[in-house]
């Protein structure tokens, strides 16, 4: 309960989001906490921070912290976002935001409109490039 005894503007009062919470590719059971189908594939703890600041809203990261639920170990699934969701006053940040379920849905629909999700790689695209080089022509021998 000391917890209670801090202000909303101190980090360990924010809100927590792992990326498992928003993983299309969780199950319930894993720990996903929104509707599969607003969920986002393998979402990162960066993106996640970077969703909310586009949102104003003061986030911090802390890559060496794991989901409980999560059996992977690897970095890539590490980390969580603390997100603070009240203002010193106890006012919401932002009124559209006031609650943690509504902070992961707007960051589950933003993610797929970052640059970095939205940007195509170059190598995808091979078999257009190739066209009709690669195919040998036969001639017949008399």
């Amino acid at each position: 309960m000391a917890n209670l005894e801090k202000s909303y503007t101190d980090p360990s009062r924010f809100i927590c989001i792992y990326p498992a919470y928003i993983n299309s590719k969780k199950t319930i059971a894993e720990g996903r906490r929104i509707p599969i189908e607003k969920a986002v594939q393998n979402p990162t703890c960066s993106e996640i921070a970077d969703v909310c600041r586009a949102h104003k809203l003061t986030a911090v990261v802390e890559g060496e912290k794991m989901y409980t639920r999560e059996w992977n170990r690897e970095t890539q699934y590490r980390g969580r976002v603390r997100v603070q969701l009240k203002n010193e006053d106890g006012t919401p940040c932002l009124e559209k935001l006031s609650s943690r379920k509504a902070i992961m849905m707007r960051v589950a629909e933003d993610i797929p409109k970052l640059k970095t999700r939205t940007q195509k790689t170059g190598g995808s695209d091979q078999s257009a490039q190739q066209g009709e080089g690669g195919k040998k022509s036969k001639k017949k021998k008399k």
